[in-house]
């Protein structure tokens, strides 16, 4: 029996590949891009629709939840029916919730369209990195491909903020969601001129699988995106709507693995985890999006509420974060083929860690040239050394008819993680905000207090963020063998013999 890993490259793609790698990176960049795009359209978006502070929330956590619950089902769906089929699938279902979110008139019409976007970034991000693998050969032109990917998946968050900011501030929030439809809709008629089919593989859908898996992912992120509160509101970790899901959702993700390990047709086969250095690339990846959500979300609160910006000025303030992002991902592929995975994510790790322990030290007084370019560029140009090294290593040596899942994996942890993060950082935040507000000093008026409380619950944020990256350095530094497989990859044909059995 032979095994095909890693697919050659299809002959529709041959003769086209830039093009191809334009379609790949500009659908991965949209899906990215608009879990953040919206942060800083949600005061018009509130405005404009009369939705509730409470539930504003649920702008951002309607994407996620649909987004991260059903990756793994979009990968396994791409492995099946056809990558290319349900890339395009997914773009145009992407597009036309993207429609129907800007058209909205009320709250309720709103929040279903952007769970609707979540389910076709949920099969538009896995069966994307997934192409590369089918489309680009193994070696240079692969590991250029997958920079560029990796680019786009980091410099896609701070991004958003940035196009954010100029369409709030020259059109409407409208446009935050108007955008993606001529995108997505140009990307998916590109599609197949320009990206070859995967066949279509048979095997079932893993029901039971399906059901335990995808409830149990959104039910742990709809737990951890319940525990962010507001300044001032406590901890809502020991609430009944945090408690209750976060519990569900352990006890179907076990169940999961039970049906996954005993299933004939499972929706994660175990043998995609069973690689030491899959393992720790998916670990890491989901170190990154608790550490990186989390940072995004409290520098926005920063400049907004503490320097006082514009959107638009907002949006400009984060531009040296975007640079400094793709400036590490353009230095990460250069050098990868090189040194291997293992000393970029070592590095990254580091300059991230670095970067956030700077940005702690900032108070109510920091001005954005003295205290956060300088730490937002060291964080960001380590942010962008690991984005590029993560995917690369998840797909080495899998299974061309595993990469989908394998492809899911990476985008689960980075959504899982991003709801993690700011869970986590947003309660060590409002926490720390609320104790210190309480204990003002006498004769400090109420604006000054409060400054000074978010000052201190948001250098304390960015505290546990940093330690959150040297968790991350750690991980690396066991995980992930001295050269990665990344850099020394066979040959499709001497991998073909090697699984001849």
């Amino acid at each position: 029996m032979t095994t095909t890993l890693f697919a050659a490259p299809s002959r529709a793609s041959r003769g086209r590949p830039g093009v191809a790698l334009l379609v790949i990176a500009t659908a991965q960049l949209m899906v990215v891009l608009d879990a953040t795009v919206v942060y800083v359209a949600l005061p018009s978006i509130q405005r404009g629709l009369g939705f509730s502070t409470s539930s504003l929330e649920w702008v951002i956590t309607a994407y996620a939840l649909t987004f991260g619950g059903l990756l793994l089902l979009g990968g396994r769906a791409g492995d099946l029916l056809g990558r290319r089929r349900m890339f395009v699938a997914g773009l145009l279902l992407f597009s036309a919730a993207s429609l129907a979110g800007g058209l909205a008139t009320s709250p309720a019409w709103l929040l279903a369209a952007r769970a609707v976007q979540g389910v076709g970034g949920a099969v538009v991000a896995p069966t994307a990195l997934a192409l590369i693998a089918t489309t680009f050969p193994e070696g240079p032109r692969r590991s250029r491909a997958m920079g560029v990917y990796a680019s786009m998946s980091g410099v896609g968050g701070a991004l958003g903020l940035v196009a954010g900011g100029l369409i709030v501030t020259y059109a409407s929030w409208n446009w935050v969601l108007f955008v993606n439809v001529p995108i997505g809709i140009a990307v998916a008629l590109a599609a197949p001129w320009s990206l070859g089919e995967t066949p279509r593989r048979p095997g079932g859908f893993d029901l039971p699988g399906a059901i335990t898996g995808t409830a149990g992912i959104a039910a742990v992120v709809y737990g951890l995106s319940n525990a962010v509160t507001t300044a001032g509101g406590g901890s809502h970790w020991g609430d009944a709507k945090v408690v209750a899901p976060l519990a569900a959702g352990v006890a179907l993700l076990v169940a999961f693995a039970v049906i996954e390990a005993r299933g004939g047709h499972p929706l994660l086969p175990p043998r995609v985890l069973r690689d030491r250095d899959r393992l720790g690339a998916n670990l890491i990846m989901l170190g990154v999006g608790t550490a990186n959500f989390g940072v995004f979300f409290f520098l926005t609160l920063f400049v907004q509420d503490l320097l006082g910006y514009s959107p638009l000025r907002e949006g400009v303030a984060f531009l040296p974060l975007t640079v400094a992002l793709l400036v590490g991902a353009a230095v990460a592929t250069r050098l990868i083929g090189r040194i291997g995975a293992r000393p970029l994510l070592v590095a990254g790790a580091a300059a991230s860690a670095g970067g956030m322990y700077w940005l702690s030290g900032v108070t109510e007084h920091s001005s954005y040239a003295a205290g956060l370019l300088g730490p937002s560029l060291v964080a960001g140009f380590g942010l962008g050394l690991l984005f590029v090294p993560l995917p690369m290593v998840a797909l080495a040596r899998v299974a061309e008819s595993d990469s989908g899942v394998a492809s899911s994996l990476v985008n689960t942890g980075r959504q899982v993680g991003g709801a993690l993060g700011l869970a986590v950082l947003g309660t060590v935040a409002w926490t720390v905000t609320a104790d210190s507000a309480r204990s003002r000093a006498a004769g400090v008026t109420a604006a000054t207090a409060y400054d000074h409380a978010l000052a201190a619950g948001l250098d304390r944020a960015f505290l546990v963020a940093a330690g959150l990256a040297v968790l991350i350095l750690v991980t690396a530094v066991v995980a992930i063998r001295g050269r990665s497989a990344v850099t020394a990859m066979p040959s499709a044909q001497v991998l073909d013999q090697q699984a001849q059995s």
